[in-house]
Formats: C-alpha cells, sequence, structure tokens
C-alpha cells in the first residue's frame, strides 16, 4: 500500500490553515443547531442523521467554544489533504504531482469552504475520497476484504449525509461498465455491502418510526435554492474556481483516459447526472474533487517535467488564482473589512455577492451574515424574560420562528437561565411543547397578525438589530404574548415547519 511522505505535510498545513483561519465570526446557525440536536442524542433528526449534531455536541462538553467546534471540520480538510496526495501516488505521480495534489485541495474555493464550518458536508470530505482510494486499490488487486472497510466507512459518511448513497451507486454502475468489475467478484463486497445497510439500518428505522420527516422537507424545499442557470455541470466549475478548476478538468480527462482508472471518471458524470437529474444544490458533489484533483496532478507533472520554471509558474499560479478568493471561505479577515472587500471586487469587476441592502442592511456573503449576532439575541430574548413579573416568568415559555434562533437562544441562553427555546421548524417541533401552556411567552421574530387571534394580549416589547445580519434575522421584533387560546399543546400540531429555509417561515 502506498502512502504519501509529502502528503504529511500538506495535511498538516491544511490543518494549520484551518485551525488558524476557522475560528472566527461566531458560530454559523446550523452548527448552533447542531449542538442542541447533539445534547438531545437520538438515531436521528428530522433534517439530517446523527453524526454531525453528536459529535457538534462532543465538542461543546467543557463550555462553549467555536475553537473546539470548528477543529473537527479542520480534521476532516487535512484528512482529506492527505488522501488526496495518497492518490496521486497512486496514480504513480511523483513528489511534484502529490504537492501539487495538496495545494489545490487545500485552497480550492469548495473545498477550503467544507474545511472551514461544521456540516455534515465536512465528514464527507474526508470519507468520500477514502472510498476511492480504498476502491481503487480493491481493482488493482488488494486484500478483498477491504470491501467490509469500504463499506463500514459509507455507513460512516450516510451517519452525516444522506447523498453518499448516490456516490457508492455512481461507483457500482462505473465499476459494472467497466473491465474492473472483477473486483465485484468476491463475497466480500456483499459482504461489505450488507454492513452498510446494518449500520444504516438504525437510522433508517428512526425515520420510518417519524413518518420519513427527511422526505417531508426535501419535498416542499425542493426547488426553492437552486440555481437553474448556469447549468450544474458549469456550476462546479464556478464553486470550485473557473481558473483553479483546470486542474481537476484534467484528471476528470486523465482518468477517462487511462483504463485502469476510467471507472472514477465514469463515476464522477454518474454522480454529475444523478444530482442534476435530481436538481441537486450545487456543492452536493463537492467531496467527490480531492481524487479529481489528484488525477489532474499527474499531466500536469508530466507537462512540466522538463522545465523547473515551469513549475514554479505553476505553483506560482495556483496561489495567485486562490488568494482573492480566500477570504469568501474563511474568515481571515475582521468582519468590517471583509465587507469592504467585498463591495470593493463587486465594483471593479462588476461581481454579485447576493447583498440585500433592505433595512439599512451591510450584509456579507449568506454564510457569514449567519455567524453574527447570535450571543446578543439571546442577550436581548433574556433581558425580555427578566422583565416579566415573577409569576409570569416561571410559567413563560419562549418560542423561535426558525430552529437557528431557537438554537442561539438554547446555546447562550443558559448564561442567563432562560428555559429550552420552543420552535415548530425542524426538529425543535418533535421535541414539543416540553410542558409549556404558552399562556405567557416570549415571540422571537413571530407573526404578530397570527399572534393576535391566539392571545388575550400582544405587546411589543423590542426590535432586536443586527445590520450584518441577513435582513429576515434583523429588526427582529420580540412580543410578549399572553392568555393564549387553545392551549400550546393543542397549537402544536399546526406549527410544524419541516423546512431548511428561514425567510419564509
Amino acid at each position: 500500500m502506498k502512502y504519501s511522505r509529502a502528503g504529511l505535510w500538506w495535511a498538516l498545513a491544511a490543518l494549520v490553515v484551518h485551525i488558524l483561519g476557522n475560528a472566527h465570526y461566531g458560530f454559523f446557525r446550523d452548527e448552533l443547531y447542531f449542538i442542541i440536536c447533539g445534547q438531545h442524542p437520538a438515531l436521528g433528526y428530522v433534517d439530517q442523521p446523527p453524526l454531525t449534531p453528536l459529535l457538534a455536541a462532543l465538542s461543546q462538553s467543557f463550555g462553549i467554544s467555536l475553537f473546539a467546534l470548528r477543529v473537527i471540520p479542520a480534521i476532516c480538510a487535512a484528512i482529506a489533504t492527505y488522501t488526496a496526495c495518497v492518490l496521486a501516488s497512486e496514480f504513480e505521480g511523483g513528489a511534484f504531482a502529490q504537492s501539487i495534489a495538496g495545494l489545490v485541495t487545500i485552497v480550492a474555493p469548495e473545498m477550503m469552504a467544507l474545511g472551514f464550518r461544521l456540516s455534515p458536508d465536512s465528514i464527507e470530505l474526508c470519507t468520500w475520497p477514502l472510498i476511492a482510494l480504498w476502491t481503487l486499490r480493491l481493482t488493482r488487486g488488494a486484500d478483498p476484504r477491504w470491501w467490509l472497510a469500504v463499506g463500514g466507512l459509507t455507513a460512516v459518511a450516510a451517519w452525516s449525509k444522506y447523498t453518499v448513497i448516490f456516490f457508492a451507486a455512481a461507483l457500482l454502475v462505473a465499476l459494472l461498465l467497466t473491465p474492473e468489475r472483477r473486483a465485484l467478484r468476491t463475497w466480500w463486497f456483499p459482504s461489505g455491502a450488507g454492513l452498510a445497510i446494518v449500520l444504516i439500518l438504525p437510522n433508517f428505522i428512526w425515520q420510518l418510526d417519524n413518518g420519513f420527516p427527511i422526505l417531508q422537507l426535501l419535498q416542499k424545499d425542493y426547488g426553492k435554492f437552486l440555481l437553474k442557470n448556469p447549468p450544474f455541470p458549469l456550476q462546479q466549475i464556478i464553486i470550485m474556481s473557473p481558473l483553479l478548476s483546470v486542474v481537476w478538468l484534467s484528471g476528470l480527462a486523465w482518468l477517462l483516459y487511462v483504463r485502469g482508472t476510467r471507472f472514477l471518471g465514469i463515476a464522477y458524470l454518474a454522480l454529475i447526472a444523478i444530482m442534476w437529474a435530481l436538481d441537486a444544490k450545487n456543492y452536493y458533489p463537492a467531496p467527490v474533487y480531492p481524487y479529481l484533483i489528484a488525477a489532474g496532478a499527474i499531466p500536469i507533472e508530466r507537462w512540466t517535467a522538463s522545465h523547473k520554471s515551469w513549475r514554479i509558474a505553476t505553483v506560482a499560479a495556483i496561489v495567485v488564482f486562490a488568494v482573492p478568493s480566500v477570504p469568501f471561505v474563511l474568515p481571515v479577515l475582521p468582519l468590517r473589512t471583509f465587507v469592504t472587500y467585498q463591495e470593493t471586487l463587486g465594483r471593479l469587476f462588476n461581481l454579485r455577492f447576493h447583498i440585500d441592502r433592505r433595512a439599512g442592511n451591510s450584509v456579507p456573503v449568506e454564510h457569514y451574515a449567519d455567524m453574527t449576532g447570535w450571543p446578543e439575541l439571546a442577550a436581548a430574548v433574556a433581558g425580555v424574560y427578566r422583565r416579566l413579573p415573577a409569576a409570569e416568568r416561571a410559567q413563560g415559555a419562549i418560542f423561535a420562528r426558525n430552529a437557528g434562533e431557537a438554537a442561539a437562544i438554547d446555546v447562550y441562553g443558559k448564561r442567563y437561565g432562560l428555559p429550552p427555546a420552543l420552535s415548530g421548524n425542524n426538529n425543535y417541533w418533535l421535541w414539543g411543547p416540553r410542558g409549556f401552556t404558552g399562556n405567557v411567552l416570549i415571540d422571537v421574530n413571530g407573526n404578530v397578525r397570527d399572534n393576535r387571534e391566539r392571545f388575550e394580549s400582544v405587546q411589543l416589547v423590542t426590535i432586536f438589530r443586527n445590520p450584518y445580519a441577513m435582513p429576515y434575522e434583523n429588526n427582529v421584533p420580540i412580543y410578549v404574548c399572553r392568555g393564549i387560546h387553545p392551549s400550546l399543546a393543542a397549537l402544536w400540531p399546526e406549527l410544524r415547519n419541516y423546512s431548511y429555509g428561514f425567510e419564509g417561515l
């Protein structure tokens, strides 16, 4: 089995880059939600399998720590980087090819983004390339018992995000279409597949017992956040940087040209076809790119072999092309400086970064905007809660419009002694009203028209402002509602909202 000494250094570089760059701005709304879900251990959740929430909660075992949480995706990025280097070695690449694979895997925008904040995609970033590596070795005569490792790792990935099923299907189709199908002619292959199914089964049963909420959620949000133009394959080039995409596109061509690796190229094409047909979000196939980058490093190494200066120029070009995008996928600049940088680039190159100026907002890109204001929101809610008379405070419930707001109140509200937040969004709905009658309810970002129909009195107490937030999280009204009718428990079924979206909740 080959390994990569250069890969160890590049993995260390990836780890250092992310550890130094990741822990800034604040928790992303989903990260807060993961923490709270993981603190309610279960075999599944409405909108995700359980692995990412459990890891998020574990990272907070010794108190609230953005650094501890973000170490997890940093490690995933390091593993992905090392695996890319090993793959380059498996493709018979030398030290330069392995270094190109490591460097591009670190700096390609979508790769850097997946290694920045914790998400199910972070786990996929390190598992998919390993699945590809082990499958490649199996086609080259490795001990067939490695199919058990492939099955086990596929299950780990599925416990983070279900999209690995599409990658596994694409790999299987590619193997069946090529001579490498001979690697499947062993009882260890169905044994590995059976192991994956057995390990995934508990989460499947949880979804079944709860009416497959993930399907209800996906059906509701289908097409809501998708870019129809440009086409899905072209979006892949954009998210990986048009200039740096030369590397992985070269890798795709090389994989398809070389007989022994052709199945990996076909697997990529099949994966893109599946996700394009399903209108998947453009970053869903992203964990596959480390092996394409590794393959692309091989022709680059050969093209530049005759002139050392060409290799220096290649590395310099990769760095120069990557630098402008780094502040967009890694929070290396102070937030105000980043907003200025974003606006400057927009003016210079006539680019639009989805900045929304409603309500006086100065919004950075959405994934940064959703990292701002959460501690302050919890403090604002705590201020309202503390001003309630003691008798009302004893029965007072806090209801948030979406899971991100509720999770922020839960994570930061502990320091103020706040009760657990309620919401109808995703897994919060499954947790129910938690014994609260709703007779005294602090409604965060609620709909006052509906509230007035359900309560004897509704009082607007304060408005929470955060100009760096997304517009639907700025100028957030906080109400105190009294005298609910009917009870909160009776209203609960109609409050259910399974959705990834927040603005329209």
